[in-house]
């Protein structure tokens, strides 16, 4: 006789057996679970002990810029409050603010949450930084470390440097100051202690690496040696290596110059200057500097720099990729006298570069053959490349510069630092390297017709 099985105690069944399964499933997942957990710790453990530190490009994305504690935004706000509410009379609000460097903000002159960001972020890619102040143009940074000097006192600087640079030691710290100068070449043996010698009321040694427009490379432990031997200052113009480029700091440099302008922004739409060190004593004065002259970087171009120096990294990997295809380009044509390019064995300092920078950089300089007027020639037939001041941004810009960024330094000044008139400067950009050839060529074809 067949038995048959009531469908209450087949379900009741069939529910045991799946509820078995479930909980054998469960504790299946509960240990593959609890491996995971043991395997992430160990694995947490194997990252905090090998002490990795965050680079280059993801510090230029995250120092100094945390999501915003009220909002949650990614983006560091911009703050244009020109002053701040105080709790009480005298205790400034906000040191507990990521920017607020423990002190908090009471007039945005001296202080604001948008330029401390800024500056925390560029002194943390700065390597061998501890400490920046950010100001309105690459010159009022310029003019601040100038200021460390003191009546009677004098600066050595390196004798191609940027034209403004030369002005300003020259038409102002000197009459009005009475802070003398001299220029020599930082590669002539024996020149610089010659100097310090000769000037033995030196505090300050100036110079460029590579430098502007002759892009000569200074060895900085050189430099650094002779001017701890005689207790002097020194001091780099790091714009045209970039932050990651070249890092004087690392080498003993007491402070490094970035113009802002160039690199770090790098959209041609922001002004400004930036002074790094990693001695608090030089950091006091230069924040005092700041506040007392008031060449603060303003709040809205202290964003938009934060913004250009996330792609930093990058936009210099592409420019100097461009920037060597196109000085290889440039010695072999049959019209260019020589080519000046870090990155070129035949720079006179190629061995140099190769130690102490990490990037031969985007900037290019070479002699038409010729004179001004084939260089002018030249210039005026070029489509892609802008003829402009400046550079360090994405569009490639070329120049003159003894008719342009250097054109109020006299003459016979320009002529012993090797400015001839048939010198061009190149700012290479980031466009494709076929079409800035491409419109080289064409243009070279006007050239001695």
């Amino acid at each position: 006789m067949e038995t048959i099985t009531h469908p209450t105690i087949i379900f009741a069944a069939a529910t045991a057996s799946m509820t078995m399964f479930m909980l054998h499933q469960r504790q299946k997942v509960k240990i593959i679970v609890e491996t995971k957990k043991k395997d992430n710790v160990k694995r947490q453990k194997k990252i905090s002990l090998s002490n990795t530190m965050p680079s280059f490009s993801t510090h230029a994305i995250h120092a100094g810029q945390p999501p915003d504690s009220s909002t949650g935004g990614v983006c560091v706000p911009i703050n244009l409050s020109t002053t701040f509410s105080q709790n009480n009379i005298g205790v400034p609000t906000g040191a507990n603010h990521p920017a607020g460097y423990n002190k908090g903000f009471d007039y945005a002159r001296g202080t604001n949450p948008t330029r401390n960001a800024f500056e925390i972020c560029i002194a943390q890619l700065e390597k061998g930084a501890k400490y920046c102040a950010a100001y309105g143009s690459g010159m009022a940074a310029l003019t601040t470390v100038v200021h460390l000097c003191k009546h009677g006192d004098h600066i050595i600087c390196c004798d191609d440097s940027y034209g403004g640079t030369q002005r300003l030691l020259r038409t102002i710290a000197g009459p009005i100051y009475n802070i003398s100068s001299s220029y020599i070449d930082f590669n002539e043996p024996g020149a610089l202690e010659k100097e310090l010698k000769q000037y033995p009321n030196t505090t300050l040694i100036m110079f460029e690496t590579p430098s502007n427009p002759t892009l000569k490379i200074i060895d900085f432990e050189k430099v650094v040696k002779v001017a701890k031997k005689y207790n002097v200052l020194t001091s780099c113009d790091n714009t045209f290596a970039s932050l990651n480029g070249s890092q004087p700091l690392t080498f003993g440099v007491d402070i490094v110059v970035h113009a802002i302008t160039k690199y770090i922004n790098g959209h041609s739409d922001v002004v400004g200057g930036v002074v790094l060190t990693s001695n608090i004593e030089l950091y006091k004065k230069f924040k005092h500097l700041q506040n007392s002259m008031g060449a603060c970087l303003s709040p809205f171009d202290s964003y938009m720099a934060m913004r250009g120096v996330k792609t930093l990294s990058i936009r210099m990997e592409r420019c100097e990729q461009n920037a060597m295809e196109i000085a290889t380009y440039l010695e072999n044509h049959t019209k260019v006298e020589k080519v000046l390019y870090p990155g070129l064995r035949s720079h006179p300092q190629h061995e140099l570069a190769c130690r102490q920078m990490s990037s031969f950089g985007g900037m290019i300089s070479f002699f038409v053959k010729g004179d001004l007027n084939d260089c002018r020639t030249l210039l005026s037939n070029l489509k892609l490349f802008t003829l402009a001041e400046s550079l360090g941004a994405v569009e490639s810009l070329i120049e003159s510069p003894a008719l342009m960024t250097h054109h109020s330094v006299p003459l016979e000044r320009l002529k012993e630092a090797g400015v001839e008139p048939n010198l061009v400067r190149v700012s290479v950009g980031i466009e494709n390297v076929k079409d800035l050839i491409n419109d080289f060529e064409q243009a070279f074809s006007f050239v001695g017709r």
